[in-house]
């Protein structure tokens, strides 16, 4: 078979499924393992699809964005992993900002209480109330998708404050486009906080990764990246650029 015909078998079936095994793409195809891994890693080149362990899956859209609910339903456990290990970097007395976002979110209920946050996150509020944390919410216009504040109002109101550490989400992470985010005005809020802060972190599960949205926010350089496994090469990537830490059990 062609390489070519291999290529159009594989971009088919993920438009079918979303995601493929490479065993099902070597039965499918009748080629060997490594013939379909190259054929992978090429079509990744070329930003056809994205490799993940054990096959690919479909690149999502520039503009797609799952609502809050969806994204709280999704790879929970690793985000709990990540959190975790992330809120044991805050250290009482610090001053911290915590975007909106479902892994941002669980970091909360291990944060110390002894702290200063700002956040722009609806979501929040009522954990870290609960917790005893004092708290300040930015302004801006609430995005109904996300329930963050975000718009001119959140630039405003992120302006008067200086933090020590700040924990973001992201909707994509690529080694040449950084790190981006389907709407404009929300990436300009995360910019903005990335550079208010001593320290940046990048909360990030492994679907995240060599994804591209329509708004950059900032070059991965700027922040450290805080996830779970990756493919070898790819975390071989992305160490070349920033600080990677890669959460285990």
């Amino acid at each position: 078979m062609l390489e070519s015909e291999r290529h159009q078998i594989i971009l088919n079936l993920l438009k079918v499924k979303k995601t493929v095994k490479l065993q099902e793409l070597v039965e499918l195809t009748n080629s060997s393992e490594s013939t379909i891994r190259r054929d992978l890693t090429l079509l990744e080149q070329k930003k056809f699809l994205k490799r993940v362990h054990g096959g690919a899956s479909q690149l999502q859209g520039k503009l797609f964005e799952s609502s809050i609910t969806e994204k709280s339903t999704k790879n929970v456990h690793d985000k709990q992993l990540i959190a975790r290990f992330a809120a044991s970097l805050v250290e009482e007395g610090d001053s911290i900002y915590l975007d909106a976002g479902s892994t941002i979110f669980e970091l909360i209920p291990y944060l110390p209480v002894d702290i200063v946050v700002v956040t722009n996150g609806l979501n929040h509020i009522p954990a870290l109330l609960n917790r005893g944390i004092k708290t300040f919410l930015i302004g801006g216009f609430c995005k109904p998708k996300t329930n963050a504040l975000i718009g001119r109002g959140a630039i405003e109101g992120l302006r008067q404050y200086r933090f020590d550490k700040c924990f973001m989400g992201t909707n994509g992470i690529h080694p040449e486009y950084g790190f981006t985010t389907p709407d404009q005005e929300e990436a300009m809020v995360k910019q903005q906080a990335i550079s208010l802060s001593r320290e940046a972190f990048v909360l990030a599960d492994v679907s995240k990764f060599s994804e591209i949205f329509f708004s950059k926010i900032t070059d991965l350089s700027e922040a450290t990246i805080i996830t779970t496994c990756l493919e070898e090469d790819l975390e071989r990537k992305i160490t070349r650029i920033t600080k990677l830490k890669v959460v285990t059990e």
